[in-house]
């Protein structure tokens, strides 16, 4: 090859190579590079940029187990959903929802649920709902959470499967003390419980005079 034809090639392969790189710079600095209408997926895990797994959002089948500190541990998840994890990488709470029927054709695993978790610990804030074939209630719960130790409800406001709407008080070992329900039927009462759940004292509505 002369030497006018070696400074042709070295010239086009510089200008080929400024065209590419304007045009990926063109690319990532354009908001429609990275806009799409409809993306289709299995998983979905959210990142810090040292690689620590922030969230997951993802289907049935790609559902982590535990993960603490970046270690996972097997853990079967009937549902699929959006898990949450602090900074170091544990799961601190998450959104799961699910249903389906069994063989039986009984509906099974029906349902969501929002929790959050203690640092270190289990679920302390849960908002819930399920409706199958082995539970109907839905409402909100508030439970403590020892370190290496089991949780405890401490609150509870929502419907239970016998269809009363009930707000209870549970003292630390999770015994129920004060309920306030209304029954299916429309009856009201408050109730406070010892420590074995027995009915110490009940209040009803009384007639008026």
């Amino acid at each position: 090859m002369t030497g006018i034809g070696q400074r042709l090639l070295v010239i086009y392969a510089v200008v080929s190579s400024c065209g590419i790189m304007v045009m990926l710079l063109s690319g990532a600095a354009s908001p429609k590079a990275n806009s799409f209408d409809e993306i289709t997926v299995h998983r979905i895990n959210v990142v810090e940029p040292d690689g620590t797994l922030r969230m997951v959002i993802s289907n049935h089948a790609r559902l982590p187990g535990i993960i603490v500190r970046g270690k996972e541990q097997p853990f079967d998840r009937p549902q699929a959903g959006m898990l949450f994890y602090n900074d170091e990488g544990s799961e601190n709470g998450g959104l799961i929802f699910g249903g389906h029927k069994n063989a039986k054709g009984e509906v099974v695993d029906s349902g969501g649920s929002l929790s959050f978790d203690k640092y270190d610990a289990n679920q302390i804030v849960q908002m819930a709902g399920v409706d199958d074939h082995e539970d109907q209630f839905a409402g909100v719960s508030v439970s403590d959470s020892l370190q290496g130790g089991k949780n405890h409800r401490r609150i509870w406001v929502g419907r239970g499967d016998d269809g009363a709407a009930v707000v209870a008080l549970m003292d630390d070992k999770g015994r129920k003390r004060i309920s306030m329900e209304v029954a299916a039927d429309g009856t009201p009462r408050l109730s406070f419980l010892d420590a074995d759940g027995k009915v110490v004292n009940q209040l009803t509505p009384a007639p008026l005079k």
